[in-house]
């Protein structure tokens, strides 16, 4: 077993990792853009409507885990800007994020996994999903958040009279959806402290552990973000070659030495 997974070259590594980007996000914004400017909501239509808030909820999802791979310069290696400018527009939609203030608190989890001072850690909740939700929610959606959304919704509904009711559905549900999705799989059960365990309980000083899910759950339940031992080890490897990571073995408890020091790119 190789714990070294060799990733394609740059170019090739970018080219895919841009296709699949734009294959989420275009998707992503096709779909917010069907459901409020041609879509029109109605009792027979529910279904269907709630057909499209849920993938719309699973896309999300992904394009947050687009900007993740920016974040760490998988997305397009040796591009920083590139990646910048990707991560950038995506986290402004998603919920008018600012970019560099969401890559700096993700490094400093990274360095501080399941520590006092992690952003992503609830140190006094270490195994309470809501308590520790809301504590991840008040950190991250801040006021520039608020003020997007509630930009956004207020055009939608008093300026192109979209109904309430179809911009909660197919805009809000999705969106709050996707919070909860990407906490409950990408933080929560990768860093909980099960009962009676604590820190010393994890592999090594990443204090998390992996999934045991498959190829297909793990991509249907947060993009492989799952497979977060793998990840913290070798934090170069894009979503997409994360199943590769686990079968080559980069998630073994014993296996340290895969571990490479992260670094915010350049």
């Amino acid at each position: 077993m190789n714990p070294h997974p060799t990733l394609p070259a740059r170019a090739y590594q970018g080219a895919i990792g841009v296709a699949l980007a734009l294959a989420i996000a275009g998707s992503w914004l096709a779909i917010h853009a069907y459901g409020m400017f041609v879509f029109e909501l109605s009792w027979r239509n529910w279904p269907f409507a709630l057909l499209l808030a849920a993938v719309q909820c699973w896309l999300s999802v992904g394009v947050f885990i687009v900007c993740h791979d920016a974040m760490h310069g998988s997305l397009v290696p040796g591009r920083p800007k590139a990646n910048s400018a990707i991560g950038t527009v995506l986290l402004a939609l998603y919920a008018g994020f600012a970019w560099k203030q969401l890559r700096d608190a993700h490094f400093a989890h990274h360095k501080l996994a399941g520590r006092a001072g992690d952003p992503d850690f609830d140190e006094h909740h270490p195994d309470n999903f809501l308590r520790w939700y809301g504590t991840f929610f008040r950190r991250y959606f801040g006021w520039r958040s608020i003020l997007f959304v509630h930009t956004v919704v207020g055009i939608y509904w008093l300026v192109l009279d979209i109904p309430m009711i179809q911009i909660v559905l197919l805009y809000g549900l999705p969106a709050l959806a996707s919070s909860l999705q990407l906490f409950y799989f990408g933080t929560f059960r990768p860093h909980r402290h099960m009962p009676g365990e604590d820190a010393t309980a994890f592999a090594d000083r990443h204090n998390t552990r992996s999934e045991d899910f498959g190829t297909i759950a793990s991509l249907a339940s947060c993009f492989h973000f799952g497979y977060h031992l793998e990840h913290h080890r070798r934090p170069d490897v894009p979503w997409w070659a994360l199943p590769q990571a686990r079968r080559a073995g980069v998630g073994r408890p014993d296996d340290i030495e895969t571990d490479l020091t992260e670094k915010v790119p350049a």
